[in-house]
C-alpha cells in the first residue's frame, strides 16, 4: 500500500506530540505512566495508545470525548488498559453516554469484556474496528505496518500533508520491520526497553544501538526514545544512540510536547 496524502492539505498547520506516558509495562518512578501519545493537527486529536495511568494526563489535556480516534498498537495491557477509564468517563459522565472510535488490532473489545466479565461492556461506548494498512483521520494520514512483537503487533505513522511524518514503532523486536514505514526527514518515536543493551534473548523489543543504526539507515529527522525498562540508565541509553546517529535525541516523559 501506498502513503495516503490528503489533497489540499494546509501544511502551515503544525502538527503536535503531547506525550501522556511513556512508561513500559512496570516501574519505580511515581508519577509514571504506560505507553500513550496524543496527536494533534488543528481541531483533530488522535490517540496512540492508552496505557496504564494515562488517562488523568490526557483528561487533563482536552476533554476525552473529543478524541476524534484511539490507536491501539498491540493488545499488552501496557498499552490499551487505561481504555476501561475511557470507557466509564463516556459511560458515565454524559446523558446519553458519548462515544469514541478505537482503531486496535482484532480481539481488543473481547479481551476488555472478559476483564469485567461483561458481554458488551466495550461496546457500550467505544466503537472499535479493526487496524487498515492506511486511514485518514481529518487531516492526518496514518499508515500502520505490522512489526514483530506479538502476533497482531502494529507501528504507525502520522502525516499532516506533505511535511515530515511521525513514525511510532509500538513494541516492536526488531527495528528493520520499521525502515519500510518511514520517510527520510520523519521523526522516530521508539521504544528502546533494553536501553543501551543488550536484549535479552527472549525478549522483543529494541537497544539504543538497534534504534540508532535504524535512524542513520533510514535516514529520519529526530529521534524520540520511550518505554525504556526500568533498571537502564536514561542517560546512558541515549549515549548508545548518538553512538550510531548524529542527529537529535532524547528520552521523552510524561508532559513532554513537541511541534513537528
Amino acid at each position: 500500500m501506498g502513503y495516503a496524502h490528503i489533497v489540499g492539505a494546509d501544511t502551515s498547520v503544525p502538527m503536535s506530540l503531547d506525550v501522556l506516558g511513556a512508561g513500559p509495562a512496570y516501574t519505580d518512578k511515581l508519577g509514571a505512566a504506560g505507553a500513550s501519545y496524543l496527536v494533534r493537527a488543528d481541531s483533530t486529536a488522535i490517540v496512540l495508545d492508552l496505557g496504564q495511568g494515562s488517562f488523568p494526563r490526557l483528561a487533563a489535556t482536552l476533554e476525552p470525548s473529543t478524541v476524534d480516534a484511539v490507536f491501539v498498537s498491540h493488545l499488552h495491557p501496557d498499552h490499551f488498559i487505561d481504555l476501561v477509564a475511557m470507557r466509564h468517563y463516556l459511560r458515565w459522565q454524559f446523558h446519553p453516554e458519548r462515544h469514541v472510535r478505537v482503531i486496535a488490532p482484532t480481539g481488543l473489545a473481547g479481551r476488555i469484556d472478559a476483564l469485567h466479565d461483561e458481554p458488551g461492556f466495550t461496546a457500550a461506548t467505544l466503537d472499535v474496528e479493526p487496524i487498515p494498512d492506511d486511514v485518514t483521520v481529518g487531516p492526518l494520514a496514518i499508515r500502520a505496518i505490522r512489526v514483530t512483537h506479538t502476533r497482531d503487533s502494529h507501528a504507525f505513522r502520522i502525516s499532516l500533508g506533505n511535511g515530515p511524518g511521525l513514525v511510532y514503532s509500538g513494541d516492536c523486536g526488531r527495528a528493520s520491520d520499521l525502515q519500510p514505514l518511514i520517510v527520510p526527514g520523519d521523526w522516530l518515536l521508539s521504544e528502546v526497553s533494553f536501553g543501551p543493551g543488550p536484549v535479552a534473548a527472549d525478549a522483543l523489543h529494541l537497544d539504543g544501538p538497534a534504534v540508532g543504526d535504524l535512524a542513520t539507515t533510514a535516514r529520519v529527522g529526530r529521534v524520540l526514545l520511550t518505554h525504556l525498562q526500568m533498571g537502564f540508565d536514561p542517560d546512558a541509553t541515549v549515549a548508545s544512540v548518538r553512538a550510531r546517529y548524529t542527529g537529535p535525541v532524547e528520552l521523552v516523559y510524561p508532559g513532554s510536547t513537541f511541534t513537528i
